[in-house]
This record gives C-alpha cells, sequence and structure tokens, in this order.
C-alpha cells in the first residue's frame, strides 16, 4: 500500500504526455536538452539542436480526430529531423511518411545550387496505435543499393566521400524511424532507448531511469510548471484523449453489433465477434490468424466485410 509520502510525491512529479509536450513546451530553447536526450539515444550519437525550423502541425483544437504533432528539428550537422507523434489509426500513414520527408527535401534545396547541396533528412514517427504489421515496436529503415548478381554494396568513391562529407551512400539518403509506443510492453525495459519509450506510453519516468535527455524531461515538463493557460490546454488535451478512447470502444461494440446481423451461414459468430475485436484492438492480421487457427485471407474476408458493413 502507497504511503502519503508516495502519494504526494507521485502527484508533485506528475509529467505531461510527451505527445503534448512536443508541442507546446520542447520548442523553446530552453527545452532542447530533453530532445537532444532522445535523439542522441535513438541515433546513436550526440545530437545537439541548432534550431527549430517548423511545425507541419499549428492544429490546436484539442477535439481535432487527427490531432497529430510534427516538429522540423536542424542539428548541427546541417541535417533535418522529422519527429512526428500519432494518435489515431490511418491506412495511409506510411505514404504519409514518405511525403513529409520529400516534402522537407524539397523545400531546402536552394536555387541554383548542386544536388550535393541535399540536405540528410531523417523521419521518426511515435506511433500510439499498431502501425503496420510486425512483431517489434521499433523499426529502422535506410537505404542500401545491393547488387543483384554479386550481392556485394554500392559505395562511394574516395571523390565522393570527400564531395559529400559521407562515407556510406546510405547516409546521403533520407532515414526512417518508426517507434510503436502503444504496443510496447512497460515491463520489459532492457535499454536506455526503451526507458524513452516507456516515457512515451505512460508518461512517466521512473527514478531508476538513466537515459540522455529523462532527468531533465522529469523536471522540464512537471505538470506543476505549467502556466495556467498551459495547464487549461492540457487538461483539454487530456479530455479529447478520453473522449478518443470512448469512441474507439462504442465504434467496437457497434460494429460487432452490426456484424452479428449480418453474420453469413457456415461462419463461427464468436470467432467473427474475436477476430473483429482483435482487428480494432490494432493486433497485425497474420497474429490474428494464428489466434483464430484460419489463413490470413479468412480473416481478411472477415474484415473485409466489417468495413463494408460500416461503411469505412
Amino acid at each position: 500500500m502507497r504511503t502519503f509520502a508516495q502519494n504526494y510525491q507521485k502527484m508533485i512529479t506528475q509529467l505531461v504526455r510527451f505527445d503534448w509536450a512536443i508541442k507546446h513546451l520542447l520548442r523553446n530553447k530552453a527545452n532542447f536538452v530533453v530532445l537532444e536526450g532522445f535523439l542522441s539515444v535513438l541515433l546513436h550519437e550526440t545530437v545537439t539542436i541548432h534550431r527549430i525550423l517548423g511545425s507541419q502541425s499549428t492544429k490546436s483544437a484539442s477535439d481535432d480526430k487527427y490531432n497529430d504533432v510534427d516538429i522540423l528539428v536542424e542539428n548541427t550537422k546541417d541535417e533535418r529531423i522529422i519527429i512526428e507523434v500519432q494518435n489515431t489509426k490511418e491506412y495511409d500513414y506510411f505514404h504519409r511518411i514518405l511525403f513529409g520527408t520529400s516534402k522537407v527535401l524539397t523545400e531546402y534545396v536552394k536555387s541554383g545550387k548542386p544536388y550535393s547541396d541535399i540536405k540528410k533528412v531523417i523521419s521518426i514517427t511515435i506511433a500510439y496505435f499498431d502501425l503496420g504489421q510486425g512483431q517489434d515496436y521499433i523499426y529502422h529503415g535506410s537505404n542500401n543499393f545491393r547488387g543483384i548478381h554479386k550481392g556485394d554494396t554500392l559505395m562511394l568513391s574516395q571523390e565522393q566521400k570527400d564531395l559529400y562529407n559521407k562515407g556510406q551512400v546510405y547516409e546521403i539518403y533520407p532515414e526512417y524511424w518508426i517507434i510503436k509506443a502503444e504496443v510496447f510492453e512497460e515491463d520489459k525495459v532492457n535499454d536506455k532507448l526503451d526507458e524513452w519509450v516507456y516515457f512515451f506510453k505512460t508518461g512517466d519516468v521512473k527514478d531508476s531511469f538513466t537515459a540522455q535527455g529523462l532527468p531533465e524531461a522529469k523536471v522540464r515538463l512537471n505538470r506543476l510548471k505549467l502556466t495556467p493557460k498551459q495547464r487549461a490546454d492540457y487538461d483539454a488535451y487530456e479530455e479529447w484523449l478520453t473522449r478518443l478512447a470512448a469512441y474507439r470502444e462504442t465504434e467496437k461494440a457497434d460494429a460487432l453489433d452490426l456484424l452479428k446481423q449480418g453474420v453469413q451461414q457456415g461462419k463461427d459468430e464468436n470467432k467473427i465477434e474475436m477476430i473483429i475485436e482483435m482487428y480494432l484492438d490494432d493486433i497485425p492480421t497474420g497474429r490474428i490468424a494464428k489466434i483464430a487457427k484460419m489463413t490470413i485471407e479468412q480473416v481478411e474476408l472477415i474484415v473485409a466485410d466489417y468495413l463494408k458493413s460500416t461503411n469505412k
């Protein structure tokens, strides 16, 4: 049982969620140390933020269903880093990530400059839904060219290394990081990056955590340090998240009711219900098929019937 002192300590160290902080607090130069810590841990190098170039999202309405958060950072290596937090599911989200990096590439190329002046872009997505199908919660993508006959990796010449100030071809192209915070298992914190993902999911930093940037986050993102206006805005944001969760539960219940009314002959109603519940909980189709002891095609057919019945 918690003592009064423990409860009081938890209350005074309550932190705001990262997805809200990145929009309202972390653009402040005084708080760059928090973002620098996260980026340094993720990229395995010391990252220093030179400036915030802008924001892809200027939405402030807390009840916006697609309330996304984008921030564009320029580090001291003259690289562009996009950090985006996404709360709601979008089936074309991979395309959106591609569009975001392409836009940054083209917008920051100066007219009359050679192609070698193109800046490196790193795209980081923190998703609060199961984006794509996969068993991990952190994914990294980069661009390499491999020979289809010899299996070798295409390398830069020494002249190109000197011209681009790069050692490898992949360093020229955009890199992508996807962190699926929602599917992270909170009891399995194994390294410094896991400490950050734990914070993304729970909004809490344990006393034992030592990852770069997190000690500063405990101080600078303390809810009690918010101004009255910031506190009102944050309260409204938390209320929106609560309504979003309730909306999803209602949507799930309505979908199951509709599906029960139109169950096709020969299908197991309980199994259909279970499949739709898992689908709405963002469980990958392959895993659903394994649990339900069905083929992926059969699961996809049931999901397609559900989507059709709810006009999604």
